[in-house]
């Protein structure tokens, strides 16, 4: 559900039903921004899923939060741990922008160099931040659509403690606890968490496949603070998660014994210092993250690994906030980062073979200026520098404004945003490289309006935006014959089966509703986006919605809290249908997944003080539905558990 909370006069759409995050003074604050900053000041369109709001989803996959808020779709190729793509307002998923307490994740080592959401278990996640359009000043190449920020618990009180348990259809079980404190200088926080299901078939049964594809995830987690002086600290933080996901043959069997592991590192060490009495707050830190990648085919008699990939990234930062006078605060910042890549897919023999290398630097510096002129409107305005070792130098600018009216009832936000995005190493180097790319320029803006009525009980929002995005990166595959120069190996005559290009442009546009009514114990909520994203290239598509990105998309809930403790909720999410692909011939129409509408049922009650019983039901009516051509969805699940915060 969404959920408008208020607490010292100030709110905000928190994506679901529960209260979003606020610090001492009440007030609900915003860090995905860099830097924390109240909501009525953020000129950006945004939702926030707090962790009570994590809890009462019930949501296993964070990818399964994100689809309930407005202007984000989705694709999963089969059941959990399936390759799964997050778009946000129709933008390609890889510009959609993942970080985790401050690391920004990507794999460069992947198609697009952004991240995989299958293996994002909520876990020990305490809060999700999802921030709509371009956000390039802050957060660089890829944050074209928009930039998803989580965080992960920490401690406050001297000893504390949860945990989650629950188990369902399909032999699932999922386990998570975590235990911290926060004692005179030192506070830290270590949790894991262990996930398990027998699965559905990746490849639908409708298509010939009936072996079921099970998936294993395990996470551990850890972050320590230590205060060394008065503004003076250090900040660690680890995360490792390792998964194993079966997977099917696209060819004429699915059916296939083949499975892909996937294992994660993320490390942060950070310096914070405050200067003149804490005007001026600068962090220097070092970052580095690594994906390993593997598809294991164990029908193979001489080499069972079919494919294996290796993406690190190492980053250097310098930020700096400073507090130039009351209402105006200046964030700059210098970073660079190391991009490293590795793939290679080895035949069924004994022979040696071709491993694809690639590497890239970008040095970059931004700054943002914040500013207060008149009291409720806040105005910014950023630009940033970026230096790519291959394809030279690149500036974006930014703006926005925020205006809260009549005591926060009213408030009004608009911003503008550039984005820009190099080719991936594996656009370039791979198989199916082409090192001719040139760079995915964007650029968009939105404003809306969220009001607030009758003391709060009813509260409704609206939001138009519109992007442009320049020279945007596909993959083309080849025909058997009549075969264009990109269809063999560079510099050879070997055929290969597809490469990647530039189309000339893509523009989306759209519309965001959204509200929320509290009468009594029932509180009902809503939203509603019309996404469309099309081809303006000349040619086939011009004017064809971009694949997998519907253009219409509701969610609706509805929940009672009932007097002896009790909540039960009732969801729905309604997609539209999407073209599959593009059209590849003038005859031939392009494939269609329809359109699908899942009901969710979802129960809680405390119980035993602390502890809390919870159970639902998805996918009530055992819905079919594909989100790509070929590949299954969950049907009904049943799920119940127990958890425990103390």
């Amino acid at each position: 559900m969404m959920h408008w909370i208020s607490k010292s006069g100030l709110f905000i759409l928190a994506g679901l039903s529960t209260p979003a995050w606020a610090d001492d003074a009440g007030d609900v604050i915003v860090t995905a921004l860099r830097q924390p900053q109240a909501i009525e000041q953020v000129a950006s369109s945004i939702t926030i899923i707090d962790k009570p709001a994590i809890d009462a989803g019930q949501a296993l996959a964070v990818s399964d939060l994100l689809i309930r808020t407005p202007g984000v779709s989705f694709t999963r190729n089969g059941g959990y741990g399936t390759a799964t793509s997050i778009r946000i307002r129709g933008a390609e998923a890889d510009q959609t922008v993942l970080v985790i307490d401050g690391v920004k994740l990507a794999d460069p080592s992947s198609t697009g160099g952004g991240y995989n959401f299958a293996t994002l278990m909520t876990g020990a996640i305490d809060r999700i931040e999802i921030l709509r359009g371009p956000q390039s000043i802050l957060w660089g190449s890829q944050a074209i659509g928009g930039v998803v920020n989580i965080v992960t618990a920490r401690a406050e009180r001297p000893i504390e403690g949860s945990f989650d348990i629950e188990a369902g259809s399909r032999d699932t079980v999922s386990a998570r606890a975590a235990l911290g404190g926060r004692q005179g200088a030192i506070d830290w926080q270590v949790a894991g968490s262990r996930f398990t299901t027998e699965g559905i078939s990746a490849i639908s049964p409708r298509f010939g496949a009936k072996e079921k594809d099970g998936y294993t995830n395990g996470t551990l987690n850890g972050r320590l603070g230590v205060a060394l002086a008065p503004g003076v600290s250090i900040d660690m933080r680890g995360y490792y998660a390792k998964g194993r996901t079966d997977i099917d043959s696209a060819g004429a069997i699915p059916d296939s014994p083949e499975y892909s592991e996937v294992e994660e590192w993320i490390g942060y060490a950070g310096l914070n210092a405050g200067l003149f009495g804490g005007a001026l707050r600068n962090r220097l830190s070092f970052s580095r993250s690594e994906t390993l990648r593997d598809n294991v085919n164990p029908a193979r008699k001489l080499r069972q690994t079919s494919f294996t990939a290796r993406g690190e990234t190492k980053r250097y930062e310098y930020q700096g906030v400073l507090t130039i006078a009351q209402g105006w605060t200046a964030t700059f910042g210098a970073e660079r980062e190391e991009q490293r890549m590795r793939t290679a897919s080895p035949s069924d023999s004994l022979a040696a073979y071709a491993t694809t290398r690639g590497s890239a630097d970008i040095d970059s510096l931004y700054a943002q200026l914040s500013v207060e002129p008149l009291a409720g409107l806040t105005v910014n305005g950023g630009v940033r520098y970026d230096h790519h070792s291959t394809f030279g130098g690149n500036t974006v600018f930014g703006a926005g404004a925020a205006w809260a009216l009549v005591k926060d009832r009213t408030i009004l936000r608009a911003s503008y945003g550039e984005g820009f995005k190099a080719p991936t190493l594996y656009q370039l180097y791979s198989d199916y490289g082409n090192t001719a790319l040139v760079p995915e320029k964007a650029h968009g803006w939105d404003a809306g309006i969220e009001q607030h009525l009758f003391d709060h009980a009813l509260i409704l929002s609206a939001t138009w935006f519109d992007r442009s995005t320049d020279n945007l990166i596909t993959y083309n595959g080849c025909p058997t014959t009549n075969r264009p120069p990109l269809c063999y190996a560079p510099g050879t005559t070997t055929p290969r089966f597809g490469y990647y290009a530039n189309v000339q442009r893509s523009e989306a546009h759209g519309l965001e509703l959204a509200g929320v009514a509290h009468v009594g114990r029932l509180t009902i909520d809503g939203n509603y986006s019309w996404v469309s994203a099309e081809d303006r290239s000349p040619g086939l598509n011009y004017g064809n919605q971009l694949a997998r990105r519907p253009r219409h998309a509701a969610n609706a809930t509805a929940r009672y809290d009932w007097a002896f403790g009790l909540s039960t909720t009732v969801a729905m999410r309604w997609s539209g249908k999407a073209l599959d692909t593009a059209r590849t011939s003038a005859t031939v129409a392009p494939l269609v997944n329809a359109a699908y509408t899942l009901v969710d049922l979802r129960a809680e009650m405390p119980v035993m003080g602390k502890l809390t019983l919870f159970g639902r039901v998805e996918n009530l009516f055992d819905e079919y539905y594909e989100t790509a051509r070929r590949y299954g969805q969950l049907g009904r699940s049943i799920h119940a558990g127990l958890r425990a915060r103390f």
